[in-house]
C-alpha cells in the first residue's frame, strides 16, 4: 500500500500514528511551558491529555492493518533517550506554538528513520521531510505571537506507543492501543524487522 493516507473505501480505517506519550511529571513540566505563552483569544491552548511528540504519522489505514502496525512497533528496539525542549516555536501553515527540540538526540534520529524504513518495508510508505522534535502547545494562533523563552525542560522517553486519532469536538481523541519500551543504551537495538 503505497499511500497509508488513503483507506480503502467502505471499509473501516483508522487514524493512526506512533509517538512518545508523556508520563505525568513530563505531562506537568508541558503545562507549565504551555501557560507560560500569550497567543490571543482565538487560540486554544492543547489540553495536556494530548501532549505527544510523533514519530510516524501513519494516516487513515484499513482497520485490519492494524497487526501489522504493532508488530512494526514491537519489533522496533529503538533506544531510550533524554529530549530537551529549548525553544517555542510559531509554525503559521499549521497556526501552532510547539516547544521544540532544536537538537534531535541521536536515539531518536535512529528510532525516527527506522521506522519509516520498516513501515516502507511493509508497504506503508510515507513522505518523511525530516524530524522536527515538538509537542503542540496551542492550536488556531493566526498570528504570531511574541513568544519569551522558555523555561528549558527535559523528557526522558522510555516508551513509545500506537496511536488511534479520532475526531471529538473542538479537540481531536488520543487513544494508546499499543506501547513498547525503549531500550537502554546497553541492551541490543537491533531487532530484525
Amino acid at each position: 500500500m503505497s499511500g497509508a493516507r488513503e483507506a480503502v473505501r467502505g471499509e473501516a480505517s483508522l487514524r493512526m500514528f506512533f509517538a512518545l506519550w508523556p508520563g505525568s511529571e513530563t505531562r506537568t513540566r508541558i503545562a507549565a511551558a504551555a501557560q507560560a505563552i500569550a497567543c490571543g483569544a482565538s487560540a486554544r491552548l492543547v489540553p495536556a491529555e494530548n501532549y505527544h511528540l510523533t514519530i510516524a504519522f501513519v494516516g487513515e489505514v484499513p482497520e485490519q492493518q492494524l497487526p501489522v502496525l504493532q508488530q512494526i512497533g514491537a519489533n522496533l528496539g529503538a533506544a531510550s533517550c533524554a529530549i530537551r525542549f529549548d525553544a517555542y516555536e510559531y509554525w503559521p501553515k499549521p497556526e501552532v506554538v510547539v516547544a521544540a527540540a532544536r537538537e534531535i538526540p541521536a536515539p531518536l534520529e535512529n528510532c525516527w528513520r527506522a521506522l519509516h524504513q520498516n513501515l516502507a518495508n511493509h508497504g506503508i510508505a510515507l513522505d518523511p521531510k525530516r524530524l522536527r522534535p515538538h509537542v503542540t502547545l496551542a492550536r488556531k494562533v493566526a498570528q504570531a505571537p511574541v513568544l519569551t523563552p522558555i523555561g528549558k525542560f527535559a523528557w526522558c522517553a522510555s516508551d513509545f506507543c500506537l496511536m488511534r486519532s479520532s475526531a471529538g469536538g473542538a479537540q481531536p481523541v488520543y487513544t494508546v492501543l499499543d506501547t513498547w519500551p525503549l531500550l537502554d543504551e546497553g541492551e541490543n537495538s537491533s531487532k530484525s524487522p
